[in-house]
């Protein structure tokens, strides 16, 4: 069961071995606080989990932290999220690119001095990678300028409190200009990837996970670089509340 209390740790799921072993709730955890790097990279291949984990994550950092500023992209329009449209700061298909814009603005700004407001700013992108791909094939210049863009969130972001949490099955260089996809603080990888991502993402790590199987909803949580972890998702018990929660926040 996941619960959706405040506190300052941001719960991404189970200790898998205890829970497989032991039917033992250990949580693995992340700081979000502004002193932390809580960019966030969510991997899954279709059937991993990895939308059902967006959901529950959204909600819960939500509840982990007071007055924060939400904008959701979504690319494909996924039936997992539709419940989301309508909200004011969701975006779809091609109108994801306005939320990249929005967020964009508001860290210039705050690094300027004209923004001096504090609290937290995150970009959910929904298949990022997909959407880039399709970028790329219309427009090489105009897809550059997006990636630049979403590069200067996971530089300078960390220390202007402003979070990108981006999902999508497979994080190919090509997306991250200049060594960008490093940024990430918190790297999620659900459900039975192949092995080219486990080495893009985990090249320190892959004598752990060999010969590990990741069922639906369990994989691997790598924590700034150096914690490995291999977690279980929790089941959400109240998913309407949980979507109460995220249209809120997004409204």
């Amino acid at each position: 069961m996941m619960n959706f209390d405040a506190s300052k740790l941001l719960t991404l799921g189970y200790d898998l071995d205890a829970w497989n072993g032991y039917g033992a709730k250990i949580p693995i955890s992340t700081d979000v606080s502004p002193a932390a790097n809580s960019h966030i990279l969510i991997c899954g291949m279709s059937g991993s989990g990895k939308s059902y984990f967006e959901n529950a994550l959204f909600a819960k950092l939500i509840m982990a932290e007071s007055g924060g500023e939400y904008h959701f992209a979504d690319y494909k329009g996924d039936d997992n999220f539709a419940y989301l449209h309508g909200c004011s700061r969701y975006y779809s298909y091609k109108s994801t690119l306005q939320a990249l814009q929005a967020v964009y603005a508001r860290l210039n700004a705050r690094q300027s001095g004209e923004d001096e407001s504090k609290h937290p700013i995150t970009l959910i992108w929904d298949e990022y990678m997909a959407n880039i791909l399709s970028l790329v094939n219309e427009d090489k210049k105009a897809a550059a300028v997006v990636m630049n863009k979403v590069s200067a969130i996971l530089l300078l972001g960390r220390s202007l409190s402003v979070r990108l949490i981006t999902a999508m099955q497979r994080p190919d260089a090509v997306a991250f200009p200049s060594g960008s996809r490093l940024n990430y603080g918190v790297v999620i990888i659900l459900g039975a990837a192949i092995k080219s991502i486990y080495e893009m993402l985990l090249p320190d790590f892959i004598e752990q996970v060999k010969g590990r199987v990741f069922g639906q909803g369990e994989g691997v949580a790598l924590l700034q670089g150096s914690q490995l972890h291999f977690i279980k998702v929790g089941t959400v018990q109240d998913s309407e509340r949980m979507r109460q929660i995220c249209v809120k926040a997004l409204s």
